[in-house]
């Protein structure tokens, strides 16, 4: 439901604020172990490599580049009243049985009236600060190159890559403005908290080993692009849960608190749908436009509060009670 819903808000947000990197375009799969096939530039002009086999995985997939979307999301969102502070946050202070504000590293505290913690993997820092909230992620650590080109002169063919015997398993992505971005460079790390907890987002740096062994890797398969050095090299570090599903809604044991992370891989394509849903939750409390129960944080918790669906003097908290 995630997949589907905010692929149909992607193509609205899309033509709505005329997002320039927004496009569908079809997906390969591709194997580049064995003998070498004949043909493949006939199903993609610029796999002119080594490549055993080419076939079509979907034929209407489609793209956004991620820095266009977000971008965009930052200026809607200070233009109707929003302000982004860059801070760390450190903590929550609570009055009266409920949260207030969030404390930052350099001192100041930001009041509110209700509070959406979207941390990607460093949420697991949340557990400290709700007592019932229990977050099992690790946080999958990966490099990923970059290969710019002049706009207009890659076809437009995403590609989804078999594991090679280098331990590479590429997707390529060609992306409108001229850049080829590449992932699935293998040799991910999968950090546990206190490994998480170590990192500021700043210390997150590609794998030079690996950037050299994709790099060949993808210069093998074609000639046309490939390159001796990637024109942009980089990391991330994704959030996934121990059941590999996203956490959203209320954190167990708060009032006015709720969670939203371990989208993994997904964050770009689910982001419109969780925005969606996690501010009907705040607002209206409940999600009207899909069913968040299966994402429930409620299903880690550490021990189960005795409430009902109603709390205090009758207050209706939403249905992720």
């Amino acid at each position: 439901q995630l997949h589907r819903k905010s692929f149909d808000m992607h193509k609205a947000l899309a033509k709505e604020h005329k997002i320039a990197s927004f496009r569908e375009l079809p997906t390969l799969s591709v194997k580049t172990t064995g003998r070498s096939m004949k043909g493949a530039t006939k199903k993609c002009e610029w796999l002119d490599g080594h490549v055993s086999s080419v076939g079509l995985m979907d034929p209407s997939t489609a793209q956004v580049t991620p820095k266009e979307i977000s971008n965009l999301f930052a200026k809607i969102a200070t233009e109707n009243g929003a302000e982004i502070i860059k801070a760390a946050v450190s903590g929550v202070v609570r009055a009266n049985g409920r949260v207030t504000s969030v404390k930052l590293e350099n001192g100041k505290e930001v009041k509110g009236d209700s509070f959406v913690f979207c941390m990607g993997p460093w949420t697991v820092k949340c557990e400290a600060w709700f007592p019932e909230l229990s977050v099992p992620m690790v946080g999958i650590y990966s490099s990923s190159l970059i290969f710019k080109f002049e706009a207009g002169t890659v076809a437009p063919f995403a590609l989804f890559c078999g594991e090679s015997d280098d331990g590479t398993h590429l997707e390529v992505y060609p992306r409108p403005e001229g850049d080829v971005y590449v992932c699935g460079c293998g040799g991910s790390k999968h950090l546990p908290r206190r490994e998480i907890e170590k990192l500021t987002p700043e210390q997150v740096v590609p794998d030079l080993k690996r950037v050299e062994v994709a790099t060949k890797a993808f210069a093998r398969m074609t000639a046309t692009l490939g390159k001796d050095n990637p024109d942009v090299t980089q990391a991330c570090m994704r959030p996934c849960t121990d059941d590999g599903m996203p956490m959203m809604g209320v954190i167990p044991g708060e009032k006015n608190c709720f969670i939203a992370t371990g989208h993994n891989c997904w964050g770009i394509l689910w982001g419109p749908i969780t925005g969606l849903a996690m501010s009907e939750l705040v607002l209206k409390g409940k999600s009207l436009s899909v069913d968040l129960s299966p994402f429930s944080p409620a299903r880690f918790q550490r021990h189960k509060a005795r409430r009902s669906r109603q709390m205090g003097d009758g207050e209706t908290v939403g249905e992720d009670w």
